[in-house]
């Protein structure tokens, strides 16, 4: 059984800004923003939400299926991937436009100010999940931010298939409407958005809690530094904390990693607490490293802040599921 993982592929130019953007954006001169930041340091890494979800669901044990488009420039972040339990065997490389990339400035207080190069990314719309499911079996497709076209065809691939997915539309929720919106939820196994984003797609398909629940199964909501606020398919609430960090280094990629680890954990058969606990510690080893592709994973070290954050007996199902 595969879980495939459709969404961007991308490098990541992240840089750090030593102040507040808050000091230096004024909030009667929007209009007119004209800025440059001197930023600290800069440092490239591989990233994109397809790369960083598939790459910590290798580090935990799964072989995911990557699903996305890439330019020639791809080999050496290929080879990583494929180091680390990712399978990248469906993954369409482009002849004509190079790998996404992601350009992002954090401040001291973990803000952001990003841009994003679709590139090749605009070609994952020719990626066909029909033909994928033909010789393997998809246990679950996770439709993450990618490019619109992608994101409606492999939605509606999955609907008609009967194919389990999960939707994230993430970032993309700006660029769309309402109608776009429910069309790529309708129908999920999950749905994935942090507590702005869900503000958003409440705004933008004019439903409530109660209506979008009627067209989703399991709705996880990311709360920061609050934790996960999780919504069964009978509408009982579960809420987990998060695991405390040693160190906030850069935010990027923390979101990803959540989804990474929930639903690892949720598809072997750990319950939604537990699957969170999961997707909680993995967020906070990407925290605290720099680059969403740079932490590594202790099992020993793992179930010990597990344990420590939510208690021995999350250690145990943990352990017990994953093999650890």
């Amino acid at each position: 059984m595969t879980i495939a993982v459709s969404a961007s592929i991308a490098t990541d130019n992240l840089m750090r800004f030593p102040g507040k953007f808050s000091d230096v954006l004024l909030a009667d001169q929007l209009e007119h923003v004209s800025l440059s930041f001197l930023v600290d340091d800069l440092v490239i890494r591989r990233g994109g939400v397809a790369g960083n979800i598939a790459f910590a669901m290798g580090l935990l044990g799964r072989t995911p299926l990557l699903v996305g488009a890439v330019g020639p420039d791809f080999a050496e972040y290929r080879g990583w991937l494929e180091e680390h339990g990712v399978d990248c065997s469906t993954v369409r490389t482009s002849a004509t436009a190079q790998t996404a990339r992601f350009v992002c400035t954090t401040d001291e207080t973990m803000a952001q100010i990003a841009s994003f190069y679709p590139g090749a990314m605009s070609e994952a719309r020719e990626i066909s999940i029909a033909e994928l499911a033909a010789d393997r079996t998809l246990e679950l497709v996770l439709i993450g931010a990618n490019d619109p076209e992608a994101m409606a065809r492999h939605t509606a691939e999955c609907r008609e298939l009967g194919i389990p997915f999960a939707a994230d539309p993430s970032q993309q929720l700006a660029l769309i409407d309402g109608a776009q919106a429910l069309r790529l939820i309708d129908g999920a196994a999950y749905l994935f958005t942090n507590e702005y984003e869900w503000g958003l797609l409440l705004q933008k398909t004019g439903l409530s809690p109660e209506e979008i629940g009627r067209h989703v199964g399991i709705r996880v909501t990311t709360l920061g530094a609050k934790g996960v606020q999780i919504v069964d398919t009978d509408g009982i609430e579960v809420y987990v904390e998060v695991v405390p960090e040693l160190g906030k280094v850069d935010p990027t990629g923390v979101g990803d990693a959540f989804r990474a680890g929930f639903l690892t954990g949720h598809t072997a058969g750990l319950s939604l607490e537990r699957s969170a606990q999961l997707g909680s510690l993995v967020a906070v080893l990407v925290l605290e490293t720099t680059g969403t592709q740079e932490w590594q994973l202790d099992p020993r070290t793992a179930l010990d802040r597990i344990g420590a954050a939510y208690g021995p007996d999350a250690a145990t199902d943990i352990a017990a599921v994953l093999g650890w």
